[in-house]
């Protein structure tokens, strides 16, 4: 999804969907803008300034950024703790990791990164090494577009800066209404997902399932494919019988 910005019609450059990104070699010595500081976002900041693009992102709110293995520790962690203690422990150890975001014009959320992830949908960010470029200079962090004109982009703090290019990491929608059969369509919404609320949103009608839909990441979907599993194993125990 491209959002809508004033003025992008008018851009000069290439702009695209993070879908359609494929390496940064094409970027190279140019001033290119990342919109969206997901992993997407972050992964492809990292790779165009690895490969000699001048970039910049735009973080549009407040953002978790943790390492693979704070994720990793923290998914443990909620087996035998509550989320209020991991959360707790997980920030604790991205301040250590990466000390004060909001110098750098990141800002974390008030609500820790498994709950914030429960109530939002929103993902932490897993840092591929951009946070090091982001701390040494090398990519350049702003807020929200305000506006385009031709190769000029304002942002939210009033500053303009001239890009060669921008790339949108801002999302992606289901596409599941566009080719699931009319009659098992009425189980998701506009948006393409499950009109139940988690967690009773697994399963419909004519042995329709869903997993990782209850946007509470990895964790979500391993109880997802938990539940399918044993749905289809107590529908083939009654069929038998």
């Amino acid at each position: 999804l491209i959002p809508e910005v004033p003025g992008l019609g008018s851009f000069e450059g290439e702009y695209m969907h993070s879908s359609k990104y494929e390496n940064g070699g094409k970027f190279i010595g140019k001033n290119v803008l990342v919109v969206g500081c997901g992993n997407s976002g972050m992964e492809i900041a990292y790779d165009l300034s690895s490969c000699g693009a001048c970039t910049s992102i735009v973080v549009r709110g407040p953002v978790h950024v943790l390492t693979r293995e704070i994720v990793f520790a923290g998914m443990l962690l909620l087996k035998f703790l509550p989320c209020k203690l991991v959360d707790f422990i997980v920030v604790m150890l991205s301040k250590m990791k990466f000390g004060n975001l909001f110098k750098y014009g990141l800002e974390r959320p008030k609500k820790g990164p498994f709950y914030f992830k429960a109530i939002t949908g929103q993902t932490p960010t897993i840092d591929v090494g951009a946070m090091d470029k982001i701390r040494k200079g090398e990519i350049q962090v702003f807020p929200s577009i305000t506006s385009i004109n031709r190769n000029e982009v304002e942002f939210e703090n009033g500053k303009i800066e001239e890009f060669e290019a921008i790339i949108f990491a801002t999302g992606y929608k289901s596409t599941v209404r566009n080719w699931l059969k009319r009659a098992d369509k009425d189980f998701f919404d506009e948006y393409g997902m499950p009109k139940r609320n988690c967690p009773n949103h697994w399963k419909g009608e004519n042995g329709l399932y869903c997993a990782g839909f209850s946007r509470t990441g990895l964790h979500g979907i391993s109880i997802d494919a938990k539940n399918i599993a044993n749905d289809i194993n107590l529908a083939l125990t009654d069929h038998q019988v």
